[in-house]
Formats: structure tokens, sequence, C-alpha cells
């Protein structure tokens, strides 16, 4: 929605077409941001906001190929034909893509974010193996790859090598999440933040058990909130009981964005112990909030952290050891990190930025390709 809202802005017309969640709206237009953005939300199988599995996932595709379908040859139908699709995920999204150019002959570029990458999730082992061949074919009809950090091209080389891919990173909305304007530290205390889905992978497993111990030799009172939901999350609770820390631990569950900045602007430190990633959001938006982060180094770290925060060692169960250095720092080097990290966001990570290299892209692939409107 935020590259949508930059496209639109600069003039061009916006179609999106992704899965329906209880609340929204089957068609919306939105009119805030220049032309109008047309959204159709397909009436799909999702249980859950923050994870879906990949029955789920294909019943969103079967669905919104017929949708899209339809949007391709009405739009051509009426003299106004697409120049673009934009796919995001090359699964479940990229067959929509490859079929409509084969079909129609339209251009597409993938954009991933991380599942969509074979080897980024242990869940999906299998699945990977069985859909690896219909992936190389979308990847190769494809007329743009785009990774979100060069950790996860690396990534996706991993799994194939033959195509050219660019690193486009994610954007954050500064003007909407931004610091307090005077926020003091506390010497003797300190409130530690994470943001996310609760998911094996997200790594809170390794950072929990050691709390107490961090908190008895740094003398600090540590508090650590939990905002995000997912199947993790009992598990996690446990763990926090197991160690008889439920004092130090605060679980927040799911909430929306409107609701997540006051959480960012009362944190001390964001962390953030994932095993993989794209590029994280949550980093993202801590930082715009003016927050030091520690992470592990999966993919996006060496983008985000440079004088803004500590990269932990590559074996996550020493994550502790970089959180225990943070949580030593004196109250002016928390705020002097933090105020590193809004400056980066501001600079490096503006979603005006990045919607102008995809618009490039978007520029060059329409140069080089004359078959769309000939079939």
């Amino acid at each position: 929605m935020y590259l949508a809202r930059e496209y639109s802005g600069s003039g061009h017309s916006v179609n999106i077409i992704t899965a329906w969640y209880k609340g929204l709206a089957v068609k919306e237009t939105i009119c805030d941001y220049g032309t109008p953005i047309h959204v159709t939300r397909v009436m799909a199988k999702r249980k859950n906001m923050e994870h879906c599995g990949f029955a789920e996932m294909m019943d969103f595709l079967l669905k919104a190929i017929r949708v899209a379908d339809k949007s391709v040859k009405n739009a051509i139908s009426s003299g106004e034909p697409y120049d673009i699709c934009q796919i995001f995920f090359g699964i479940p999204s990229g067959p929509a893509g490859y079929l409509l150019k084969r079909k129609y002959g339209l251009p597409y570029v993938i954009r991933f974010g991380g599942g969509d990458i074979p080897g980024f999730q242990d869940r999906f082992g299998r699945i990977y193996s069985f859909i690896g061949p219909a992936l190389w074919r979308i990847w190769k009809r494809a007329d743009g790859l785009v990774a979100n950090s060069e950790g996860l091209r690396e990534l996706a080389r991993g799994f194939c090598d033959k195509y050219p891919i660019l690193v486009f990173p994610n954007g954050v909305d500064t003007d909407f999440y931004y610091p307090l304007t005077s926020k003091s530290y506390d010497r003797n205390s300190l409130e530690l933040l994470f943001v996310s889905r609760l998911i094996e992978r997200k790594g809170l497993q390794y950072v929990i058990p050691g709390l107490k111990k961090l908190q008895n030799e740094t003398g600090k009172q540590i508090h650590l909130t939990i905002v995000g939901d997912g199947p993790y999350r009992q598990t996690l609770e446990e763990l926090s009981s197991i160690n008889s820390i439920g004092d130090m631990i605060t679980f927040e569950g799911q909430k929306d964005k409107d609701e997540l900045l006051p959480y960012y602007q009362k944190g001390d430190l964001f962390i953030f112990p994932s095993k993989k990633e794209g590029m994280p959001n949550a980093v993202l938006e801590a930082m715009a909030c003016g927050l030091p982060v520690v992470m592990s180094p999966c993919q996006g770290s060496r983008e985000l952290i440079d004088g803004n925060g500590i990269i932990a060692e590559s074996d996550l169960t020493r994550f502790n050891e970089a959180l225990g250095k943070a949580v030593c720092m004196e109250p002016d080097k928390i705020a002097e990190m933090g105020a590193c990290s809004r400056d980066r966001a501001c600079r490096m990570f503006s979603w005006r930025s990045v919607a102008d290299s995809y618009l490039k892209l978007f520029g060059k692939v329409l140069e080089t390709n004359n078959e769309y409107g000939k079939s």
C-alpha cells in the first residue's frame, strides 16, 4: 500500500488484488494520494491475520488468478491496458503473473519477501522441493526479480543463480512513526520491546530464559514487552512461567498499525533475534521511532545496523551476550544510538526512494518489452 500511494502520487493508475480478511471491504477505492487506487480483496479461506498455511495460499491463488484475468481482459477491451504487473511474493502470487504474461503478454516483476524463497521456512521443506521446478519457470519468465535485502538475494541465489536479482529495501513511513520529542532514560531500568508474529523462527525462545540472569548481572530492572500473536505464543508464555519471570514480560497480543506507535515510543531498546528475514518492517518502524536495535545477523541486518545498534553473533544462543552489552550502555549512548536510528530511517529508507527504484525498473522493462497487447 505504501508503494501504491507513491505510484498514485506520481500520477500512475494502480489496481491491487489481495486477500480479504474480516472487517475489510471486498472492493475499495482510495482517492487520498493522487490517482485512484482500486483494491479488490479475494474471499480466500484465510483464518488468521498474522499467518496462513500453504492450502490457504493456494486457495487465494486460484481465486486471484480468475479475478486478475478478468481485470486484464477488461482493461484491454476498454483500450486502457495495464503496463505492468508487480507480484508480491513468488509464492503464492507468482503463477498469476506467469499465466497473465503467457495469455496476454503482460510483463511482470516479482518482489521477494522471504518465505517465497526455498529454504527460508523449515515448515515448507517438502513443499519447496515439490514446487521448485515451477518456481524456476516463474523466475525465468519474469521481467524483473527484486529482493528486499542483500541477505535475501544471497538466499535466492542459493536456489537459482541463473537470473539477475536487484535489491530494493523496504521503506518506512517516518511521518507516522516518530520518536517523542523529549525522552529520558532511567539509569537503573530498561524497557525492551519486541514487535512481530510469534512463531518459532523469530527467536524469542533464546532470549526469555536469560532475562533473569541478565537482570542480576547488570543490576538493572529489565522488562520486555512483546507485541504480536501467533502459534508460538503459548510456548513462549510457558517458557516465561518455567523461568519464573512472568513479572518481567508482558504479552500485549496482536495490535493494528494505529495502535503500535505508543509501544515504540515507550521502549528504550528494540530486540529482534530472528533466524531468517527478508528485511524486517518492525525494525524499520522501531528505527523511525528512535530506538536502538539489537538484532541477529539475519537478512537485512547489514543494511539496517550501522552505529544505531548491535548485531549479535551468528549463534542465536549467544544473543543475550549482545543484549547484555546494550543493557549496560549509559543513557547518553542509548540516546545517541536512537538518534542514529531515526536519522538512518529518514535518509535511507523512505518509501519515495523505494518507489522511485521500482518505477525506474518498470520503465526499463517497458522499453525492452513489446509483446503486450499483441496477443
